[in-house]
């Protein structure tokens, strides 16, 4: 008898709406929080703390209402990565942006960027490629000098230039703020996710920088097709924190 018993995947919710709409946030019913609400059947959506869903400007607000469009018989959080980060802000970063920030500044204090392969050539040669130019810039730019590593060891990254790296992360907004702190975990390093953030590099070069050493990898060894789902899903996250970045800017907004 085989008494092993096998995890069930957790039911999802059924589709129960039909319409999916967006509106200025001070038009309902005397509400003067600036921004676009998203609304299904008429009715404002909720964050999961019970907190009004209103976002910056109607470009990111109709992203999040094409997921809820999106969704079929049932609902998949997992297909609606905008929604989720946004949730995750207005919850859990409204308040406590200091703290997040913090936590992403602490991020670059251990950045991918910053530890180096010793061998083989080519992959010294892919990583200084792609990475020098991005440190060139945090140094140009706002003065954030990071030190080099071979291998795994630790290395204590200057005071001044954590300074100098927060100090360029004080103007985002909190949606903003999530959004980096995704970009920033799903890459490994908080300064990739910065100068995507500032349009150094786009989504994707941004991506490719973060997963040169996997690449490297594959190459050698093959691809696993688990490995490469799991990918797909993060690059579809990481496409949204994107988005978000980018929406939720002043220059989003136009």
């Amino acid at each position: 008898m085989n008494d092993k018993i096998t995890p069930q995947e957790p039911q999802l919710p059924k589709r129960f709406y039909k319409d999916v709409s967006i509106e200025a946030a001070a038009s309902q019913g005397g509400n003067d929080t600036s921004g676009f609400a998203v609304l299904l059947d008429g009715r404002s959506l909720k964050t999961p703390g019970k907190k009004p869903f209103v976002l910056p400007n109607e470009g990111l607000a109709e992203l999040v209402a094409d997921e809820w469009r999106a969704q079929t018989d049932f609902i998949n959080p997992a297909t609606m990565p905008v929604t989720k980060i946004s949730n995750s802000a207005i919850d859990g970063i409204v308040g406590r942006e200091a703290e997040v920030l913090a936590d992403i500044v602490a991020f670059a204090g251990s950045d991918l960027l910053c530890y180096r392969a010793d061998s083989p050539v080519e992959l010294v040669k892919r990583q200084a490629d792609a990475w020098n130019p991005v440190l060139t810039w945090a140094k140009d730019t706002f003065g954030a000098n990071f030190v080099l590593a071979e291998g795994v060891m630790p290395v204590a990254q200057p005071e001044e230039t954590l300074a100098a790296f927060a100090q360029e992360l004080s103007d985002f907004s909190a949606l903003q703020i999530g959004a980096l702190h995704v970009l920033t975990t799903l890459s490994g390093s908080a300064i990739l996710a910065l100068a995507h953030a500032r349009g150094v590099l786009n989504a994707q070069a941004a991506w490719a920088a973060a997963n040169i050493d996997e690449d490297f990898q594959i190459e050698q060894w093959g691809a696993d097709a688990e490995a490469a789902e799991r990918r797909q899903k993060r690059w579809a996250e990481f496409e949204a924190a994107s988005q978000i970045v980018k929406l939720a800017s002043p220059a989003g907004a136009d």
